[in-house]
């Protein structure tokens, strides 16, 4: 490493974000550009740590300390290729990864890690000003095709790898725009959707076909796909979402998340003209205290909600990692988010018991109880508390509280075979059916977008080694592959 005292030197710093009260008047991304300098002591950080733990963090294999290297003298071709050698969408992973990589990294043992998101991010902003990232048509085609069905992170990631393999590819997707839930599930204030069209661009120039608006097994039919195609990946994504089965969940008003977010994307687009789910000046309430459940925070708190309260049955996180949680395991410790700051409370260790409603069927509240949890037998088991039943306000509610699997119906009309846990049968990313692979979410159950990301890639390798009697030229996360050209030659 360039700076082998840099560590010790600097520490961890991120860039400031816009005043909450200001941001929350807008849904544009809510980060200041950070000082090159301040960027340049951030990649100084980073250690000559023998063994990089942050490798094994990452689902995509990212070789972190030598892009990091290549930052820190400046060098952001050498940084580029080494990035994307492993990630096909660094701009996107680099603003809404929760970054497992940081939480491996060798420093966090007694520091702040390394500030490797950022750093990701910024070599792929920088390679899009010095038009680093630009098209690279394949020079030769295989004659083989192959129709990606799904354009989430996951299909996305496929149809990119099986492009550059020299397929043929054609992707399709229900919606009017590609992106999955990159574009109808993520808040613009995360990621705004001129980062998606930005690299799809370029997908485009390089061959990639795209079919929106256009729904196999409505628009097109399964049997007609597999006369047209050589291989079919599916990667349509966790779509099941989880319910919450308790009196009045048909009030008025209670909403799965994404049926709130997904609208509110279509809002900004342009696509609908306004959110048929509206907060302002309503009691919020937020079942689920993850991701998804703080970008409806984000959301409301845009729209003018009177309050908004989120709520989580397990117990509030410690500060710190405590003793059975020791690094590199990912930190079980509390998180507030950029949707926090900007104004929400925080229940913990609460149970949901019923939705009151008036004789309109409009929701009116949420019966909650407190519950204390305790080891019984062996594992952690929640009891009630008695006498700390009481009935929040409410006038909408938000369901964050994840997916149980893929829409079954696709799945059925290519004849896959499903698991009792509902997820389809596969093994290396082949489903029962020879020329039907899987990728994403719909295949490993809900999961992040760099998991997605690492799931097209993996799916891409077996897709081409299918096509091309058992040999693929494509690369694997655990190979030591990546190559990049210097003026001193080729690196090994």
């Amino acid at each position: 490493m360039a700076d082998k005292e840099g560590f010790l030197k600097y520490n961890r710093e991120l860039p400031q974000s816009r005043n909450p009260e200001d941001r929350i008047n807008d849904f544009k991304e809510i980060y200041q550009p950070l000082d090159p300098k301040v960027l340049n002591h951030q990649a100084a950080r980073c250690m000559d740590c023998g063994i990089p733990f942050c490798h094994n963090g990452c689902p995509l294999g990212n070789v972190i300390p030598d892009f990091n290297d290549a930052v820190y003298h400046k060098d952001w071709e050498l940084a580029f290729q080494i990035l994307r050698g492993t990630n096909n969408f660094p701009e996107f992973t680099g603003r809404i990864c929760p970054a497992p990589c940081e939480a491996s990294c060798v420093l966090g043992i007694n520091k702040d890690p390394v500030a490797i998101e950022l750093i990701e991010k910024s070599i792929a902003e920088k390679a899009y000003e010095l038009d680093l990232a630009k098209p690279h048509i394949p020079e030769d085609r295989t004659g083989k095709k192959v129709a990606v069905i799904g354009s989430g992170p996951a299909g996305l990631a496929a149809a990119d790898q099986l492009n550059q393999a020299g397929h043929e590819v054609t992707l399709f997707e229900k919606d009017k725009e590609v992106g999955g839930l990159l574009r109808y599930g993520i808040p613009d204030f995360k990621l705004e959707k001129w980062v998606i069209d930005r690299r799809v661009n370029i997908m485009v120039e390089e061959g990639v076909i795209l079919k929106t608006d256009t729904e196999v097994g409505v628009g097109i039919q399964a049997d007609e796909i597999l006369e047209n195609f050589d291989a079919v990946v599916i990667s349509t994504g966790a779509q099941h979402p989880r319910d919450l089965k308790i009196p009045g969940r048909e009030a008025k008003g209670v909403y799965f998340a994404m049926d709130f977010l997904g609208k509110q994307n279509q809002v900004i687009s342009g696509e609908i003209s306004e959110n048929p789910i509206n907060a302002n000046g309503k009691h919020v309430l937020v079942i689920g205290g993850g991701d998804t459940g703080s970008d409806c925070i984000g959301t409301s708190n845009r729209h003018g909600a009177a309050s908004i309260t989120q709520l989580e049955l397990l117990p509030k996180p410690p500060q710190r990692r405590p003793t059975l949680n020791p690094w590199p395991e990912w930190p079980m410790t509390l998180r507030t988010s950029s949707s926090h700051e900007e104004g929400a409370d925080r229940l913990w260790s609460v149970l949901t018991k019923e939705f009151t409603q008036n004789e309109a069927g409009q929701v009116t509240g949420l019966k909650i109880v407190e519950i204390e949890w305790k080891e019984e037998n062996g594992r952690m088991q929640f009891f009630e508390i008695e006498g700390s039943e009481k009935v929040l306000p409410c006038d909408l509610a938000f369901l964050a509280i994840g997916y149980l699997g893929p829409q079954n119906a696709l799945l059925e009309a290519f004849e896959v075979e499903m698991m009792e846990n509902g997820l389809p049968k596969s093994k290396d990313y082949k489903s029962s059916v020879p020329e039907i692979f899987l990728a994403g979410d719909m295949r490993r159950g809900q999961s992040l977008v760099v998991w997605a990301i690492s799931e097209g890639r993996e799916c891409a390798v077996e897709v081409d080694k299918y096509l091309n009697n058992g040999i693929s030229t494509l690369p694997r996360k655990d190979q030591s592959f990546y190559s990049y050209e210097t003026e001193a030659g080729v690196s090994p």
